[in-house]
């Protein structure tokens, strides 16, 4: 980051081009939270080519950013990443291409800062991946989902990885486990969906005819005594869409304290499970330069592994 003294002028290469300004500061300034970043754009302190910009404004091969000198108080600065998260977030790649890469999201985790969050999953892999010029979320994950979590590597991966998320031709698959015995004819749910303020701050999704299409596709894996192991693919990408139409179903997912219900909380305790069972345990999608298919499998977690072999033994 800025050394607090200094003004920085960095060119950019060809890998950062049509980089957004904020995300190539973010990746600079290590330590600054993205509202500083918005801050000193607005204010005129980065330039690019000795001109002000925007902070979506997009970069170009050659271009040259100047990066103000930062001295951030302690309240403003992101969190360093400590010696466990490193070493989790090292271990937790399930695979890599030359411009690409899938984690095995930790449940917990939020995948960016912001809102309180002093680091997400994005700012951290940020700084142990100091050999990157450029790391960006090709999806999102909710803080409490494990599983696969597909990144860019370059501003072109980036692009073709959208591409194929917005054509549906990228696959998630999830592993979810809901209160009650799950109808094995119906695997699909279609409900609109809306955001709403849950009156303290909180964002939260309900069912609402005004809302926007959302789809999803559930299959029934294993069944238990109260409760069903499920596999969902949602075929539209809307935020907690996988927990909404589970809980509109009737089966609400275990250890989701936004949409849960009594049933489910009193076997998430029977069953000693400490975290929504929720994981993204296969990603399949396009590789950016070839176009062939890329399949990877996150395996569940000791945790939720043990769970299921509670509810086994329950039966």
């Amino acid at each position: 980051m800025a050394d607090g003294r200094d003004v920085q002028w960095v060119e950019v290469t060809e890998g950062q081009a049509g980089q957004r300004v904020d995300n190539f500061l973010m990746t600079r300034l290590k330590g600054a939270p993205r509202s500083l970043i918005y801050r000193i754009v607005r204010k005129g302190e980065v330039r690019v080519n000795k001109k002000r910009v925007k902070a979506d404004s997009r970069l170009a091969t050659g271009d040259m950013v100047r990066i103000p000198p930062l001295k951030l108080a302690p309240r403003e600065a992101v969190r360093e990443v400590s010696d466990n998260l490193r070493n989790l977030l090292a271990g937790s790649v399930l695979l890599e291409g030359r411009d690409w890469l899938v984690i095995n999201k930790p449940s917990g985790l939020a995948v960016h800062g912001g809102s309180g969050v002093k680091i997400g999953l994005i700012e951290a892999l940020r700084q142990v991946r100091e050999d990157l010029d450029f790391l960006e979320l090709v999806h999102r994950l909710d803080r409490d989902t494990s599983g696969c979590l597909l990144l860019a590597k370059s501003r072109s991966a980036l692009l073709t990885l959208n591409t194929a998320l917005k054509r549906h031709e990228m696959t998630k698959r999830y592993l979810a486990l809901v209160a009650g015995r799950w109808p094995a004819r119906r695997d699909f749910v279609s409900a609109r969906l809306d955001r709403f303020d849950a009156g303290n701050g909180e964002r939260r999704v309900r069912v609402d005819t005004g809302g926007k299409v959302a789809r999803t596709r559930f299959a029934v894996r294993e069944a238990f005594a109260g409760a069903t192991l499920m596999e969902a693919e949602p075929v539209t990408g809307r935020t907690h869409q996988i927990r909404v139409h589970a809980a509109h179903a009737g089966h609400p997912l275990l250890g989701d304290d936004k949409y849960g219900s009594r049933e489910g909380q009193r076997l998430a305790a029977r069953w000693d499970l400490s975290r929504l069972f929720l994981h993204a345990s296969s990603l399949t999608f396009p590789e950016p330069t070839s176009g062939k298919p890329v399949q990877i499998r996150a395996p569940l977690g000791e945790s939720l592994d043990a769970v299921l072999a509670r509810a086994r033994q329950a039966q």
